[in-house]
């Protein structure tokens, strides 16, 4: 099993990067999202890896082991996958299946796009391929969901980090919770204001905490010691990231599998019905009864169908 409290480092594009390895064969690589660390995929590391699959996770550029306290265009898309390449150029890998999550699932997404010939395939969970829109995402979030929505907020403060390093506990408390109100259930607009929801008593949340003992203290020391702004900073690249796309394809000729959570109300699975128009080789699946924290809240569910693509394409 991989040993979380002793990472590996290495160097790739100006990153020392801790990255977290379990098993041996064909290589894929676990992308996390925020606020997640490679710890979030310690259940699906250990699966694929006992089904003949080489694991790995690195804390991205940062979070946790990883930290980079550089200007903000350091965490623009560029950076994030020539990372990952540079993972694999350090490992002396020629291509892998990159696999990710949340905002994790955005960059493997563009790893076909700007290398392709050093991916093998992709999976999304939770996170669908979506292709470069025709506006400035931030206007998008701005015009959709008001200037309160996080991300548009995270753009505009000048400190957005603040109120989620004066409370880290809390913020994994809020914020990481499961069995709220089902998608398909007749409710409100959920709130996109997470200053609001990591700002109310806990009580007031709807849903259960899924984070306890060890696990919720290894994000509290991760995002205590490397604190927030590296991941937020993800977020203050969106329109840079738009504008400098342009030249991209858009279509994936690349395996993909797309796993969906039917009650993930920040990634819904309706987002991935137009995925069969760019990715001329995809399997789409649906996790019942599951929220947006797919790997703690189903591993045993996510486990089978990551093993069983991998195995059918891959091994």
């Amino acid at each position: 099993m991989a040993d979380f409290s002793k990472p590996k480092f290495i160097e790739t594009n100006g990153l020392k990067m801790a990255v977290y390895e379990e098993g041996e064969g064909f290589p894929i690589v676990f992308c996390h999202g925020w606020p997640e660390l490679a710890y979030s995929w310690r259940h699906q590391m250990s699966a694929v890896a006992q089904a003949g699959f080489h694991a790995i996770a690195p804390d991205q550029r940062g979070f946790g082991h990883s930290p980079h306290k550089g200007p903000d265009e350091d965490f623009d898309m560029e950076h994030l996958t020539a990372d990952l390449i540079g993972l694999l150029d350090a490992q002396g890998i020629d291509k892998a299946v990159f696999c990710g999550h949340d905002w994790g699932g955005i960059i493997v997404w563009q790893l076909p796009l700007r290398y392709p010939d050093r991916v093998a395939g992709i999976i999304g969970v939770n996170t669908p391929y979506v292709p470069r829109p025709p506006i400035d995402p931030i206007e998008a979030f701005r015009k959709a969901f008001t200037d309160e929505m996080y991300i548009v907020q995270f753009n505009d403060r000048a400190e957005p980090e603040a109120p989620f390093d004066a409370h880290v506990k809390k913020v994994f408390q809020s914020l990481w919770r499961k069995g709220a109100t089902p998608l398909s259930a007749p409710t409100k607009q959920p709130t996109f204001n997470l200053y609001d929801v990591i700002a109310a008593p806990l009580e007031a949340l709807p849903g259960e905490e899924i984070l306890g003992g060890e696990d919720l203290a290894y994000y509290v020391d991760g995002f205590t010691s490397a604190g927030f702004r590296g991941g937020i900073n993800w977020y203050r690249n969106f329109t840079r990231n738009w504008q400098r796309s342009e030249h991209l394809p858009m279509q994936i000729p690349h395996p993909c599998l797309m796993i969906t959570a039917e009650n993930d109300r920040v990634l819904p699975p309706h987002l991935a019905d137009r995925m069969k128009d760019y990715c001329s080789d995809l399997e789409v699946h649906m996790i019942k009864d599951c929220g947006h924290w797919t790997q703690a809240e189903k591993p045993d569910e996510l486990n089978a169908l990551l093993v069983d693509w991998m195995t059918r394409r891959f091994a």
